[in-house]
C-alpha cells in the first residue's frame, strides 16, 4: 500500500514537473505582473488544450507585410496568421479571380473591405460589397458599407472577384487545415477540437449584414467596438480615442491583434512596443496588456478565441438600451427621392413636423458649398411623400413652427428670421439686425413657451466679409428684442440648437473644429454642449453634455468636426443629433445609446407621423425615416 502511494504521489510530482516544462518563457514575469499589481484573473474552464502553435511570437509585434503571401487560387493571394482557435485571411482579389465551389470545412466570417464580390449562398452568386466613404461636401456625402456575412461549416462556398477586384478579411473556427498547409506548417494538427462555448453567434448563418449597421459597444470610455461573431470566434472592430488609454489587465482568451489605422503603444508585459497600421500582435490567453491610443487615435481588428461573454453582456446592455427607442426590427426606409421626383430636392435641411405635413428646405450648394437662392425653395410634404415648393428664391434653412400655425424661418442668404405661412407668403421679418448691423446667417432655430426665439448664426455665407464680429447664437424675445447670449466665436461653428421638454436647458452643437479649412478653433470640440435658461432668455453655466463620435478620416487630420447639423428630441428628453457617422441617440442624461446608419450622411432631423414616433431625415437630395419607440417634442399650435 504505501509503495502504491509513493509511486501515485512521483506519478503528481512529474505532471507538475512537466507541466511548469511547458509554461511559456514569460509566465514568471506574468505572474509577478499580476501580483505586485493586484490584477483581476478572470478565469474559464471551457477552453480546449489544443496543440496549434501560432506563427506570431507571443507578445511580439509583427508587421503583416512581413507575413509570406500565400496563393489560395489563381489571382488570389492572402496574408495568414493564427493562434490556436481562429485563423485569419486577408485575401487580395485580382479582377475577376476565383475561389472555386469547395464545402466549408470550418464556420466562417468574411468582411469585404474593399471592392465588390459574388458570395456563394444558396444555389447562387450573391453580391457583396464594401463601399468607401465621400468626403461630404455641397453634393456627396455618402456613407461606407463592408458586407459581412457567418457561414456555417459543411455549407457550399465560392467566391468570385468583382471587375475591380476585392479585398477581404476572413477568420475560421476551428483554423483550417488546408490554410495552414499551403502557409507552410508542416505537421497539420488533425485533433482541433470543436467545442460548445456559451456565446450565440451575433447574426444568424447565410444573411449579409452591413458592419456599419452593428452598434457601437463601450468596451471602456475612449474605447468602443462593433462586435460580431460565431460560436468560435469573436471580431471586435475597435476604434479607440486619441490619448485613451488600456490599464494592465488580463482575459483568458487569447488575442489576434491587427492595426487598421493610426497607432498606439501596446503595453507587454512590463514592456512597451509602438504599433501602427499593418501590424499585428498575438496575446495568448492570460497575458499582461494594456496600452496608451496615439493621438490620431487607433482602430483595430481584434479576434479572440474562445468569444468574451463579458464582451456580449456588454453588447447586449447597448443594444437593449438602444432598442428602446428604435424597435430591433426598424429599418431605414426611403420616403421621398427628390432626385428622382418632382419638382426636385437638392440639400434638404431644417425639417419641422406641423399640420399633419413635413415642412423643410431645399437648398442648392455646388460641390464647394456655393449657394443660389433662385435655386432654392421651402417644401411641403404629405404624409404619402408628394411634394410642392411653397416658396422659391430663398436659401432657408432651419423651420420652426409658431403658436399661430405659422413658421418662423430662417432666410440664411437674405441675412433674417422671418415668419411665413405654410403656403409661403412672408408675413413679417422677425429679426434682421443686431447693434445697427445685419446679420450674417441665421442657420438653426427654436422656439421657447413664452414665444421667443433662439437661433444660431454661424455666418456660413456667400459673403467674404461678414457683418457680426464672429459666430454666435441670439435670443428674439417675445416684444422683439434680439440679444446675443453666447459670444462671438465661442464656437467654432454653431449649429443645431435645442430646448429640453421644460424649457429650462439650450443644447448647441458645433460642426467644425481644429481644422485647417475653418478660420475659428475653439474648445467646444466635438460636444453638444448644454447651458441654464435665465427668465429674460440668456444663458449661463456653459457645459459638455454629451460627445459625438467622429469618423475616422476627421480624427486621421486631428481634427474635431463631427459634421453635427439638426438636432431633435424626443418627450423624454433624448436627443437626436444628426452628423457624419449618422444619427448619433442619447437619452437625457447625454449618455450614448446608438447610432441610426442610413445611405448618405444625415443633416438634420425631426420627428412626425400620426403619432409622433417616425424620425424624418434629410440627406441631399433624399428623405429617409425610422420607425421608434418614443414620442417627439410636438411644436406649434397645442
Amino acid at each position: 500500500m504505501r509503495k502504491s502511494r509513493l509511486i501515485f504521489f512521483a506519478l503528481i510530482a512529474l505532471s507538475v514537473l512537466a507541466a511548469c516544462a511547458r509554461k511559456p518563457e514569460w509566465a514568471a514575469k506574468n505572474d509577478k505582473l499580476i501580483a505586485d499589481n493586484k490584477l483581476t484573473v478572470r478565469t474559464r474552464d471551457d477552453i480546449p488544450n489544443i496543440k496549434l502553435k501560432s506563427n506570431l511570437t507571443d507578445g511580439v509585434v509583427t508587421a503583416i507585410n512581413s507575413l509570406p503571401e500565400t496563393e489560395l487560387a489563381p489571382g488570389v493571394k492572402a496574408r495568414i496568421y493564427w493562434g490556436k482557435g481562429n485563423l485569419v485571411a486577408w485575401l487580395a482579389f485580382a479582377p475577376g479571380a476565383t475561389i472555386p465551389k469547395e464545402t466549408l470545412p470550418a464556420e466562417r466570417l468574411i468582411v469585404v473591405m474593399k471592392g465588390e464580390i459574388g458570395q456563394w449562398l444558396d444555389g447562387g452568386y450573391v453580391t457583396m460589397r464594401a463601399v468607401p466613404r465621400d468626403e461630404p461636401d455641397g453634393t456627396h456625402g455618402r456613407t461606407p458599407k463592408n458586407d459581412f456575412l457567418l457561414l456555417k461549416k459543411g455549407v457550399e462556398n465560392a467566391v468570385q472577384a468583382g471587375a475591380g477586384g476585392a479585398e477581404v478579411v476572413e477568420v475560421y473556427w476551428p483554423p483550417r487545415s488546408d490554410y495552414l498547409a499551403k502557409a507552410g506548417v508542416k505537421d497539420v494538427p488533425t485533433d482541433l477540437l470543436v467545442p460548445t462555448f456559451p456565446v450565440a453567434p451575433t447574426v444568424p448563418p447565410g444573411t449579409i449584414f452591413d458592419l456599419n449597421d452593428v452598434q457601437f459597444t463601450e468596451l471602456q470610455p475612449g474605447a468602443n467596438s462593433r462586435l460580431i461573431g460565431g460560436h468560435g470566434a469573436q471580431l471586435s472592430f475597435l476604434r479607440m480615442d486619441p490619448g485613451m488609454e488600456f490599464p494592465s489587465h488580463l482575459h483568458p482568451e487569447e488575442q489576434l491583434m491587427c492595426v487598421m489605422r493610426g497607432g498606439m503603444d501596446e503595453l507587454i508585459l512590463d514592456g512597451t512596443a509602438a504599433m501602427k497600421t499593418g501590424d499585428l500582435l498575438y496575446l495568448p490567453g492570460t497575458m499582461v496588456h494594456g496600452g496608451k491610443v496615439g493621438d490620431r487615435g487607433c482602430d483595430v481588428l481584434d479576434v479572440f478565441f474562445p468569444p468574451r461573454p463579458d464582451y456580449m453582456a456588454k453588447k447586449n446592455d447597448r443594444e437593449a438600451a438602444f432598442g428602446a427607442v428604435i424597435p430591433a426590427d426598424a429599418r431605414v426606409e426611403l420616403f421621398v427621392d427628390g432626385a428622382k421626383t418632382g419638382p426636385g430636392l437638392t440639400f434638404t435641411e431644417g425639417p419641422k413636423w406641423l399640420k399633419e405635413k413635413l415642412y423643410l428646405s431645399s437648398m442648392y450648394f455646388d460641390q464647394k458649398w456655393t449657394g443660389d437662392p433662385k435655386r432654392s425653395a421651402t417644401v411641403e410634404v404629405d404624409p404619402d411623400g408628394t411634394y410642392r415648393y411653397i416658396a422659391r428664391g430663398l436659401q432657408t434653412n432651419g423651420l420652426m413652427p409658431l403658436a399661430d400655425g405659422n413658421l418662423a424661418v430662417c432666410d440664411m442668404f437674405g441675412h433674417r428670421v422671418i415668419e411665413m405661412t405654410t403656403k409661403g407668403r412672408i408675413v413679417r421679418t422677425l429679426a434682421s439686425t443686431f447693434e445697427g448691423k445685419p446679420i450674417d446667417g441665421p442657420n438653426d432655430l427654436v422656439a421657447d413657451a413664452k414665444g421667443g426665439i433662439y437661433f444660431t448664426d454661424p455666418q456660413f455665407t456667400a459673403e467674404a466679409k461678414k457683418f457680426q464680429p464672429g459666430r454666435s447664437v441670439f435670443y428674439l424675445h417675445p416684444r422683439g428684442k434680439l440679444v446675443r447670449v453666447i459670444p462671438p466665436n465661442d464656437f467654432a461653428m454653431p449649429n443645431g440648437i435645442l430646448l429640453s421638454p421644460d424649457g429650462k436647458t439650450l443644447y448647441v452643437n458645433n460642426t467644425y473644429d481644429n481644422e485647417s479649412f475653418w478660420n475659428v478653433d475653439s474648445d467646444k470640440d466635438n460636444w453638444v454642449w448644454a447651458y441654464d435658461v435665465n427668465d429674460d432668455g440668456t444663458v449661463k453655466n456653459p457645459r459638455k453634455f454629451t460627445q459625438l463620435a467622429l469618423i475616422p478620416e476627421v480624427v486621421e487630420r486631428k481634427g474635431r468636426s463631427s459634421g453635427a447639423d439638426g438636432m431633435t428630441i424626443d418627450e423624454n428628453g433624448g436627443i437626436y443629433v444628426a452628423t457624419y457617422m449618422g444619427v448619433q441617440v442619447f437619452n437625457p442624461n447625454g449618455e450614448f445609446l446608438g447610432i441610426i446608419n442610413s445611405p448618405t450622411y444625415p443633416v438634420s432631423c425631426c420627428f412626425g407621423g400620426d403619432d409622433m414616433k417616425t424620425l424624418f431625415m434629410m440627406s441631399y437630395d433624399k428623405i429617409y425615416r425610422i420607425k421608434t419607440n418614443v414620442k417627439g417634442l410636438t411644436y406649434g399650435p397645442k
